[in-house]
């Protein structure tokens, strides 16, 4: 078995520690602590906390699953809600209390620091920009209303779907996220 290596252990074990305890929660010593590994080899691999943290970030969306919304057997709202279904049973499996790490971030705002915050942004936007084609897929097939752009839909949809997730998270409700979603979903039909 191939022996992990520092900078792998300390990413792997830095993404739980962040979305437990937060960015600002979380320390140098907490990530260590939690890879096993000595303090002083954090800083042989990362200036800093922020530029862990927007590692992670950035790990975090790529990893995110996007097989569903090309599923051109579905309609583009099935679509969406398989997309959303799986990012629910992502943030279910490593603890709905916890929520998903982007938000987490996302809602600690300029206290990530500038590095942070700017990954974080672009995890959202480039969200938004994968949804914007299914919807406009959507509306040109009737299954979507057409009364807005769709990549405000999109970003309507981030909304309901976060916002539920982060009341879930605080009452540890594992289904508020899709029924929020289920409801925007609802309201987007013409």
């Amino acid at each position: 078995m191939p022996q992990v290596s520092v900078v792998g252990k300390l990413i792997e074990h830095a993404e739980t520690v962040f979305r437990q305890q937060g960015f600002n929660g979380a320390s140098v010593a907490d990530i260590t602590n939690a890879a096993e590994v000595p303090k002083g080899s954090f800083y042989n691999h990362f200036k800093s906390k922020q530029e862990l943290a927007a590692e992670i970030v950035r790990r975090y969306s790529r990893g995110t699953d996007l097989s569903m919304l090309g599923a051109q057997d579905l309609s583009a709202p099935a679509r969406l809600r398989a997309h959303f279904a799986a990012q629910a049973s992502r943030t279910n499996s490593t603890g709905v209390e916890y929520g998903c790490l982007l938000m987490t971030m996302a809602s600690e705002g300029p206290a990530v620091g500038d590095e942070v915050g700017t990954v974080v942004r672009r995890s959202i936007a480039a969200w938004i920009g994968v949804l914007t084609p299914v919807i406009e897929e959507g509306q040109r097939a009737g299954e979507i209303t057409s009364q807005e752009p769709a990549g405000d839909l999109a970003a309507f949809l981030i909304d309901a779907f976060e916002g539920a997730g982060l009341r879930g998270k605080a009452t540890r409700d594992e289904t508020a996220a899709m029924r929020s979603l289920d409801l925007a979903l609802k309201a987007l039909k013409p």
